[in-house]
């Protein structure tokens, strides 16, 4: 039993360090600043800033990538999550969707944060920033629901 314990473990460290040498791409895509969501809407202020703390890291082509996100496997984790962010929204290329799908959009973002979602109970363990209150979760469902055409 021994033998087959310490042989696990010894093929789980070779694996982890195999790992190590074989990141996931952390690249940024390039984007055209002019489409951003921000820019687009002329968002400052507080509710800019609450969207770059809680939302950019996963949902633009501008994330800031963590210490962490280097370190197997954890890297694989984040850089999985970021590929997922992008996909379903990506506040760099805002300027690309439809009228009808930024609608769309929009109302997805006021559903997840109703429901807890977002911004990510993971991503606020790690990025205290992110931890907003209800009254700035509030502002900015309510920009969303401004913007709605």
């Amino acid at each position: 039993m021994k033998k087959i314990v310490r042989g696990t473990l010894l093929g789980l460290l070779i694996a982890l360090v195999i790992m190590q040498f074989i990141q996931p791409d952390k690249t940024n895509p390039e984007s055209d600043p002019s489409q951003d969501f921000i820019t687009m809407n002329s968002i400052d202020g507080e509710i800019g800033h609450l969207l770059k703390t809680a939302c950019y890291d996963c949902h633009s082509n501008n994330t800031t990538w963590p210490w962490y996100s280097s370190v197997a496997p954890f890297s694989y984790v984040v850089a999985h999550h970021v590929e997922e962010g992008r996909e379903h929204l990506n506040f760099s290329v805002w300027g690309t969707y439809s009228a009808e799908r930024a609608n769309h959009k929009l109302e997805e973002c006021v559903e997840e944060i109703v429901e807890g979602e977002m911004p990510m109970a993971g991503y606020v363990a790690l990025h205290s920033e992110a931890d907003l209150t209800e009254e700035q979760l509030e502002m900015l469902m309510a920009k969303f629901a401004e913007l709605q055409q």
